[in-house]
Formats: structure tokens, sequence, C-alpha cells
């Protein structure tokens, strides 16, 4: 009998850091799979899941609603099922689940689940042109932006994100400004030696294509791709900014990122510093401190509560 893991992303790597062993996964499930493996296992379609030699899946992605319909329809019990992410909300998507703690054990399980929180669909991402599936399932992030990129009409400059992973915040973006020009900055192949990415999440993070990601754009005539570690990939670029999303998880990467954009900020612009408040992603909280001191003074800024504790930064 088997424990299967839905997803290939951080999800899943999250899952492996908290202590369970990729060897005894039989496999990870993936509705668009980058690869035929990850992390030496095999990955395959929900359609190809042995049912009967599934005795748990656990589902490392947050499009949670969609994924419970394709469960149901495969024919897998609920009690075989266990969310890590988006399982909050007016009822616990794993109250039907008996087999999690007998799998994987109560410490980890402890580890895996968080407190309950409620979230819901932001309003606009309902009227969006983006496919429902192609939404990241993060309310008060997208809130946050949607309001913020309302602020910036009379702002000059063009949009970027540093650490782009596989495009699916910045598709919201791109969506939510699709006049500005949009940089996109991202290796397309993981961290570089030395940043201290894990094994998985260095895998997890190999798992994305540049031009998977410009094909989830919905204005792709105004994005431009940066591929290549950053500063380097920067090639001589010099231009002004109205919104930045920097999302690099690591030290040297997040300070580099708060070098380059934070001088080149148009007044009444936004950095967004993703993971700030992440408690497994200390590196960026410390590279802000340091970039301060570099400044000789404190950056205006206001967190936000969503999923990972994003820190908004803006120029006065």
């Amino acid at each position: 009998m088997g424990i299967y893991v839905w997803g290939t992303g951080c999800g899943a790597s999250e899952f492996i850091e908290a202590g369970f062993d990729a060897e005894k996964i039989s496999a990870f499930v993936d509705s668009r799979p980058m690869g035929e493996t990850f992390l030496q296992r095999p990955v395959i379609l929900p359609e190809e899941l042995d049912v009967g030699d599934c005795e748990l899946l656990v589902i490392t992605a947050r499009h949670v609603n969609e994924i419970s319909v394709k469960c149901a329809q495969l024919g897998i019990a609920e009690e075989k099922l266990l969310f890590i992410k988006n399982n909050y909300g007016l009822k616990d998507r794993n109250e039907g689940c008996r087999n999690a703690e007998k799998l994987l054990g109560k410490e980890l399980l402890e580890r895996l689940l968080p407190e309950n929180r409620i979230v819901r669909t932001p309003p606009a991402l309902q009227r969006s042109a983006l496919p429902k599936e192609e939404q990241l399932n993060d309310y008060v992030r997208l809130a946050s932006l949607e309001l913020i990129c309302r602020r910036l009409e009379n702002v000059p400059g063009a949009a970027a994100e540093l650490g782009v992973y596989r495009g699916h915040f910045a598709k919201h973006i791109n969506w939510l400004l699709p006049e500005r020009r949009l940089y996109l900055f991202d290796s397309f192949e993981g961290f570089e030696a030395g940043a201290g990415a894990a094994e998985s999440f260095q895998a997890a993070h190999r798992n994305t294509a540049a031009d998977r990601v410009l094909s989830l754009m919905p204005n792709p005539g105004n994005v431009i791709m940066k591929p290549g570690f950053f500063p380097a990939s920067l090639d001589g670029l010099e231009e002004s900014f109205c919104l930045v999303s920097l999302d690099v998880d690591f030290y040297q990467a997040s300070l580099e990122g708060l070098r380059y954009f934070w001088p080149r900020l148009s007044k009444g612009g936004y950095i967004l510093l993703h993971d700030w408040a992440n408690p497994t992603l200390p590196q960026v909280a410390a590279a802000l401190g340091q970039y301060e001191r570099e400044l000789g003074e404190k950056i205006p800024s206001v967190p936000i509560c969503d999923l990972n504790g994003t820190l908004v930064l803006t120029k006065a």
C-alpha cells in the first residue's frame, strides 16, 4: 500500500523538509508535470494513480477545491486525503482523514498542519480573465496586490518580479497592470550554489521553465524575460519601477535585489518583499536589516498577513 504526494513544487519540498523520507513516496501526482521524475521518484498524472494501492494521498498544492473534486471522481476516499495547504475554512478538510497519523506519525503531522485559518478568494479574481485553476490561492496577497495596483495610476515606471518560479504571481501583476512593461528575473534552474537551499527545495525551484511561464501571461507582449542569475541577468538594464515583487528566499539574492531596485523605485511605488515573516526563510528579513544599515535609515513599510508574511516597502 502506497503513500502518494500531489504536487511537485514548494509544498512538496516543505513536506520533505518537515521530516518525511522521499524514498517512501510511491509517486508524485501532478496534473501538469514538468518531468517524469521528482526527487528520484516517478511523477504521474492524476488519472494514472492506482487508487487500490493508495493508502494516503498528501496534497501539497493549494488548489484544493479542484483537487478535492478530482479525487472524488477518481474514487479516493476522504479518509485517505491529507491537505497540508489551504486545509482551513469553516470546515477542516482533514476531518475525515483517518490514515495520516498512523502513516506519518503524530509529531510530523503537527509540524505539517498549523492552526486553522479562514480565507476566501478575492471577488475581483472571480471576475478576472485568468482561468480559476491558474489563480494563486492566497487571498491576502492577491487582494493586497490589487489594492496596491490601484495606487499606481500616476506613478511612473515598469513592474518587475525577481524570483518568478512558475509565474503564478507574475501573471496577476501582468493582468492588473496590462499596459506596463513587466520584467521577469529568474534563473529558471533553481538557486545558485551556496545559497542555502536544501535538496528538495532546490529541486522544487528547478521544476519550472521560462517558456511555460511566458505562456501563462495574459498580456505577453509587455513581458520581458530576463533568465539567469541576478544581478548578472540585468545585463546593463537601467529602468525605473513602480512595482517590484522580490521573492528570492535567501540572503544574498534578497540583498542584491534591494540594492538594485530600491534606488530605482519611483516615488509612490512599492516593493513586495515576500517571505519577510516566513519562519523557514529568516535570511529575507536579515537581508532587509543589512540593507537598511547600509542606507542608514529604516524604509517605510507595512507587513501583510498573507500565507508567507510579505512586507510592503514604499517610497514617499
